[in-house]
């Protein structure tokens, strides 16, 4: 199978055409700003298929000069996370199975035939279900800021931090634009990449999660944030117990 950055231009596309056993060096210029999608293309159906098998990424140009809040402040952050949300169709057998195949391709007519209901079996986080929990949760602490890189290649998503809201967004990626302030829930759209800046104010476990929760309680998409720090009752304390009836 081809693996490339599909361009129109005929000489473009043999630049970036790579078959099995060949490997190519590209230099480009960043012109843009911002947080972009890039994927597998080689042509036809197998641009999709190559799409739902994980063959996307995302790419991070920063500003020279930093980020800022649009209106002339600079913003600063501690550390970045990348979430890559994958859509993923796996055939099943008549007793209701996930098929395994031996071969690379060899599920080519099975996935297909499954995507083109498009519903997926899968929807993920980095990979696979429960990538950003447990042991590989994300990790930071109360006063950190981290600026959250979101990324679906094929299909809308709806990016949310359970226990917190974004304190600026880049919904559409570009970080010339004026970003959103105090949102809940962003869109990602598919074929686009945005990101998100958040200051954690108390300790605890944070779920991130498409906000289609079908999507993140059913089929995957949930990651775990793990901040360590100091509580603080100002922000919120319990008053009263629950009763028990």
């Amino acid at each position: 199978m081809a693996v490339g950055i599909f361009f129109y231009s005929t000489k473009r596309r043999r630049a970036t055409h790579v078959l099995p056993g060949e490997t190519t060096v590209l230099r480009w210029k960043a012109t843009k700003p911002g947080t972009f999608v890039y994927h597998c293309a080689p042509g036809g159906s197998m641009i999709p298929y190559h799409v739902i098998k994980g063959m996307n990424g995302a790419v991070v140009v920063l500003p020279r000069d930093g980020i800022t809040d649009g209106r002339g402040n600079a913003l600063s952050y501690d550390k970045m996370y990348y979430i890559g949300e994958q859509d993923f169709y796996v055939p099943k057998d008549k007793e209701g199975n996930y098929i395994k195949y031996e071969d690379a391709g060899e599920d080519f007519d099975d996935v297909m035939e499954v995507a083109r209901k498009l519903i997926p079996t899968h929807e993920v986080f980095n990979g696979k279900v429960g990538a950003l929990t447990g042991e590989g949760a994300l990790k930071s602490k109360v006063g950190e800021t981290v600026l959250f890189v979101h990324s679906q290649a094929n299909r809308d998503c709806r990016p949310h931090l359970i226990g917190g809201h974004w304190n600026y967004s880049w919904e559409f990626g570009s970080f010339d634009d004026i970003p959103g302030r105090g949102h809940e829930t962003s869109l990602v759209r598919g074929g686009s990449a945005g990101a998100f800046l958040y200051t954690f104010k108390q300790p605890g476990v944070y779920a991130y999660v498409n906000h289609n929760l079908i999507e993140a309680t059913e089929l995957g998409a949930v990651a775990h944030v793990i901040v360590d720090g100091e509580w603080n009752d100002d922000l919120m304390k319990q008053i009263k117990k629950g009763d028990v009836s």
